[in-house]
């Protein structure tokens, strides 16, 4: 196993984790949508759920979560337009910046899942935890599509 190459990817997840946490967190203070609401609220507690996981799974490796991935931090912020469309209400538009962060994770699980010989208890969370970001994907994208009309 390549431990820089681990520490990256797991460190690439983890902020990506904490950018959907933080904008389902902000979204779900601010939208007035009830099933919008519980819907950022319940993927605001799994990403929550996933950080302590996957920290969890960091330390009994001896590897340390950076505080702020330069890499990620810079490239992109799944949900920094969120906080703007809510204020707007328009159903469609949040729900669209919410796919597209949700698109982002899956990218981010997907490239994840390509690191080579990752530790199989690891290994099974990252599948576990890709499972559940194509499930929120999915049910983001068809609640956006249903805006449409």
């Amino acid at each position: 196993m390549e431990a820089k190459a681990l520490q990256a990817g797991l460190n690439e997840l983890l902020e990506t984790l904490k950018d959907g946490q933080k904008g389902y967190t902000e979204a779900l203070t601010d939208v007035e949508d009830a099933d919008l609401k519980q819907t950022f609220k319940k993927y605001a507690a799994q990403r929550s759920e996933y950080i302590t996981e996957l920290e969890d799974q960091m330390h009994k490796l001896n590897l340390h979560p950076e505080e702020e991935s330069s890499i990620t931090g810079t490239i992109h912020r799944a949900f920094i337009n969120l906080k703007s469309l809510v204020t707007s209400k328009d159903r469609y538009s949040i729900l669209a910046e919410c796919e597209r962060g949700e698109d982002y994770a899956k990218g981010a699980y997907e490239k994840a899942q390509k690191i080579q010989d990752i530790p199989a208890a690891l290994k099974a969370l990252i599948e576990k935890q890709a499972a559940g970001i194509k499930q929120g994907h999915d049910e983001i994208r068809n609640l956006r599509d249903a805006a449409k009309k």
